[in-house]
């Protein structure tokens, strides 16, 4: 099927938003395989990229967003969903390898618990020379640069103005992905631009509003590609935000223990897992609010908080684990949509809601239908 014309045919802008969280990327996988299989019910050829107007993704999201987006020869998407949850199974483990001893001597001291060096490989060869200008459709990818002390927002919407940051994707989804005592920070030189990057998820480990906010920017230039969003008004927004998952409550990280923590303790993982998880719950905070004030089902998050022990690790790449994950992930397809409590942010079923495959089937459904309408007005 041709490429989803502009959403100014349309009644919505269509986005899909994808967390981080390393190894357990592999679960909004899963659902995305499920999503991509819908989709192929009406379009056999169908791909993710073809139905959403923007894909947001930070750290290992952001890899999926590249490796959605990213066209052959042909282009069409080079990667299926099924593609994607394949590169999790059989690289998470190279990522992230069972460290050395000297590793983790070194780790211990003053380097970062992985080298980085398959992860720039693999990101280069499945990637190509592929630059942000080229994707099948928007992205938006958020980084944080450790020099300048802020924001750098890798976004299709942004390439107008600033040029230097059409850069590689994988120099993007390297930089995006740099978690710090994970993995060391990404350096690389675009356009004459510098820059220094670590993880996304410092800023945005959920992308969503990030995302909205780029679509609610080209407002002010015009741009006739998209649906004139004003601020705050999402009735014309369809989003579709996909969580990696978390543990809750965490019992490792009890405040009476927490008390004698030093810096190198504190280093050793719970400020940086801390940091890339603690923000996602406010995003979904904030979009949950809004769409329940208009009265709008435009918005689906899928998330768990389900996750126990090897699982909640973000860099567990082991095959048991992997497979622990996949799991889990096809168990979130067959519960019931859960919603966030906006009074305690737990997570709850909507007492007599559909489960995540019906409301994935509606989605790709509306997703069709909306394809089809922007093709008619767009040929009339």
């Amino acid at each position: 099927m041709s490429k989803l014309p502009p959403s100014a045919y349309g009644k919505v802008v269509t986005i899909l938003s994808i967390d981080g969280g390393g190894v357990r990327g592999i679960i909004p996988a899963i659902i995305l395989r499920y999503l991509e299989e819908q989709l192929q019910i009406f379009d056999e050829n169908a791909r993710i990229a073809d139905y959403f107007d923007v894909i947001g993704g930070t750290s290992t999201g952001g890899l999926i967003t590249a490796l959605l987006a990213t066209p052959d020869k042909s282009q069409r998407p080079k990667f299926t969903a099924q593609d994607i949850v394949d590169f999790y199974k059989n690289e998470a483990k190279r990522i992230f390898p069972e460290p050395s001893w000297t590793r983790k001597i070194e780790t211990f001291f003053n380097k970062p618990k992985y080298d980085g060096k398959y992860l720039r490989e693999t990101s280069r060869n499945k990637l190509q020379g592929t630059k942000l200008h080229e994707t099948l459709t928007n992205v938006v990818i958020p980084t944080f640069d450790m020099k300048q002390v802020r924001p750098v927002i890798f976004s299709s919407f942004k390439l107008g103005t600033m040029p230097s940051i059409d850069a590689k994707l994988s120099d993007i989804c390297v930089g995006t992905s740099a978690a710090p005592t994970y993995l060391p920070p990404h350096y690389f030189s675009n356009d004459g631009k510098e820059f220094n990057l670590i993880d996304g998820g410092v800023i945005a480990n959920n992308p969503a509003l990030i995302s909205i906010s780029e679509i609610i920017e080209q407002k002010k230039k015009r741009n006739t590609e998209c649906l004139q969003v004003e601020p705050n008004d999402y009735s014309k927004i369809y989003l579709l935000s996909l969580g990696t998952g978390f543990q809750k409550p965490n019992k490792d990280y009890d405040a009476r223990a927490a008390a004698n923590w030093g810096s190198l303790a504190w280093a050793s993982g719970p400020i940086t897992e801390l940091t890339l998880d603690g923000s996602q719950d406010l995003v979904d905070y904030h979009l949950a609010s809004v769409f329940q004030a208009l009265g709008s089902n435009n918005y689906l998050r899928i998330q768990t908080d389900k996750l126990s022990g090897e699982m909640a690790k973000m860099d567990d790449g082991s095959d048991k684990n992997m497979k622990n994950l996949e799991e889990l992930a096809n168990q979130i397809l067959e519960q019931r949509v859960t919603s966030l409590d906006l009074a305690t942010f737990e997570f709850k079923e909507v007492p007599d809601g559909p489960t995540n495959t019906e409301a994935l089937k509606e989605v790709a459904e509306f997703l069709y239908k909306e394809k089809q309408e922007r093709l008619t007005k767009c040929i009339a």
